[in-house]
């Protein structure tokens, strides 16, 4: 069939009340995923709800509507979080990323491979997210020995993470939806290492380019050599005051003082007899002959000296050294210093401000700017609603630092390694990860039963604490895929996949089969820059099996094609959750993803398309 150039099939059929009205649903979610008023899972449920309550038309009944719920993907995937949790709190990968900072730190070349193949490699067995969560700070690590900019390095990370997801069935959450959805529609779900041939293929070509052509078209954002001070260009921002004898602040605490003015302003540090104090600061009383460290703009400290009584302090200009407080007697993590905090993609953070969240009192840390992608906003950042990605410039103490690391809601690009990782426990879990993949891969137990039992493995051994277990699952994809499962159905119940199939073998017509079986990757990789790749899995491939059954191709090839296609996200930040969580850090433009990633695309497109001919025909 490879070789056969295809007719038009026939007449297109009616597009009926119910297509239609699936397609309205459809449009709508498609518009929310990209524009994003509420975190895409809620989106979902939403469309599950709306499935459910036009049943007549959609045919989902309420019990085929929270059946995605109770799926073997859903909790298989729920069950790979913890045992990825319990991967990373062994530290393994920590332990990996030293050796390479240690072994190929002098070399920009190299350093560039060995992250590729950590990245790549690992992602196979263990979520991707924790992986470059990790790398971020390692990455960093090297930059500061070799004085190659991240920039260079973050970009080829995510992408490599990506690739390395489609090593195994495991590797993505995606794959897990597409073999349950594989199952459904022509009984064939994908083993353990279904397709391992074609990702190695896959993600030899991603590190070959990103090595060679790639690495020439990633700009460098981030220039080595700045103090944070200057890379945030916090110059502008942070000014040394002194309190005046007739000061109005005099007398009050810097919590009352700030209230009582309209200003967007911080005190970052207040020096009192060649003392430095920093936060909690809202209850420090000021007197006469404090120094203030502020963080706020020229209007509002014109402001400040006009009307509060300060003048502004003869020193140098605020540099990190200025904010690296330490005080006699002071406690050693209790030391302040700058460092970059990442926003996690699935934090329960985000949509909130760092005034409604009160991240000041909460953490005791002090923001002083956020980046976010390469800009850099100073005015008004506790209005801010926060998104995934965004790198905010903290100060704060090393005991604040430890406990916002280990906070799933952030990244803390700084640090390389944490103290309270359980080493001992690298044997048990990497036996534990073995056996899981061991039995599913052998047929010896479904992958769901293999991934429960490794949960309680995983709790019983100590390499995962009870209380870690629900904090380890990134929910809001838990009740994505819940969501969109039914959507899946409601495309087979209404006709909409067929539709849909015969409108694209229409515009095909001439086509060969090969050349049909690309075109439907490159459309699914294309959409998965602005929607959800688990979304974008489950529209099309009910449409590819469609398709495949009208031309009589084989519609487990296109199945891979679909699932394949929805796993590189190039061209786009926000395409995939790794993209977003190295936009910031590496300071990039959203274009920047677009330049590196669209002739890697184009070649994955023909090298994807040409292995599933060559390795499974059409």
């Amino acid at each position: 069939m490879d070789s056969v150039v295809l007719a038009q099939t026939g007449d297109i059929p009616p597009l009926t009340p119910e297509i239609l009205l699936l397609f309205v649903i459809i449009g709508v979610a498609l518009v929310l995923f990209v524009i994003e008023p509420v975190p895409i899972d809620i989106v979902a449920v939403g469309v599950l709800v709306s499935l459910i309550v036009l049943e007549p038309w959609t045919g989902v009944d309420p019990e085929t509507g929270v059946s995605g719920f109770a799926s073997p993907a859903t909790l298989t995937v729920l069950a790979m979080f913890v045992i990825s949790e319990g991967i990373r709190r062994t530290g393994l990968i920590n332990i990996i990323g030293n050796e390479i900072a240690e072994r190929y730190g002098s070399s920009q070349y190299k350093q560039l491979l060995a992250v590729l193949g950590l990245s790549g490699g690992t992602a196979g067995f263990i979520n991707n997210t924790p992986v470059v969560a990790v790398m971020i700070p390692m990455v960093n690590t090297l930059s500061e020995r070799t004085g190659i900019s991240p920039s260079k390095l973050l970009i080829p990370v995510s992408y490599a993470a990506m690739l390395g997801g489609m090593l195994t069935l495991i590797g993505t959450s995606t794959n897990i939806l597409a073999s349950d959805l594989s199952a459904r529609l022509i009984g064939r779900p994908f083993s353990m290492f279904e397709f391992t041939q074609l990702g190695v293929l896959v993600l030899v070509t991603g590190v070959v380019y990103l090595a060679t052509v790639g690495r020439l078209l990633i700009p460098e954002r981030i220039k080595m050599g700045e103090e944070l001070i200057e890379e945030f260009g916090m110059a502008e921002y942070l000014t040394e005051v002194v309190v005046a004898e007739d000061s109005h602040l005099v007398g009050k605490t810097v919590d009352q003082s700030f209230a009582e003015l309209d200003v967007d302003a911080d005190v970052i540090q207040l020096i009192r007899d060649e003392q430095a104090f920093t936060e909690p600061l809202a209850r420090k009383e000021i007197r006469p002959g404090d120094i203030l460290v502020l963080r706020t703009d020229q209007d509002s400290i014109l402001t400040f000296i006009e009307t509060e009584g300060l003048d502004l302090a003869p020193d140098a200009p605020v540099t990190d050294d200025t904010l690296r407080a330490e005080q006699a007697g002071m406690e050693p993590d209790a030391e302040q210093r700058l460092v970059e905090i990442v926003v996690s993609p699935g934090a329960s953070i985000l949509g909130g401000t760092l005034e409604s969240l009160s991240f000041r009192d909460q953490y005791d840390a002090t923001v002083l700017a956020l980046r976010r992608g390469g800009e850099v906003i100073h005015a008004r950042m506790d209005e801010r609603k926060l998104r995934g990605g965004d790198t905010l410039l903290v100060q704060a103490s090393e005991r604040t630092i430890k406990r916002l690391a280990n906070d799933r809601d952030f990244i803390v690009a700084q640090e390389l390694t944490l103290p309270d990782f359980r080493y001992e426990r690298i044997p048990v879990a990497l036996a534990i990860i073995a056996a899981v993949v061991g039995l599913a891969a052998l047929e010896i137990l479904p992958i769901l039963v293999s991934s429960l039992a490794g949960i309680v493995a995983m709790v019983a051994t100590g390499c995962v604490k009870p209380e870690e277990v629900y904090a380890s699952v990134d929910w809001s994809v838990i009740f994505l895929l819940a969501g969109l499962i039914p959507l899946g159905v409601a495309m087979e119940r209404t006709g909409a996949a067929e539709w849909l199939a015969a409108v694209i073998l229409v515009a095909a017509t001439g086509l060969s089969a090969p050349l049909v079986l690309g075109l439907f990757y490159l459309f699914t990789a294309l959409i998965t820059n602005v929607v959800s790749n688990n979304a974008s899995a489950v529209l099309m491939i009910p449409v590819a099996v469609e398709a495949a059954s009208e031309i009589g191709a084989d519609p487990f090839v296109f199945i891979l094609a679909v699932t394949f296609g929805a796993s590189t996200a190039m061209l786009t930040p926000i395409g995939y959750q790794t993209n977003l969580m190295v936009y910031g850090p590496g300071g990039y433009k959203f274009t920047d993803f677009m330049r590196v990633g669209a002739p890697l695309q184009l070649l994955l497109a023909v090298v994807t398309t040409a292995g599933l001919v060559l390795i499974w025909g059409v």
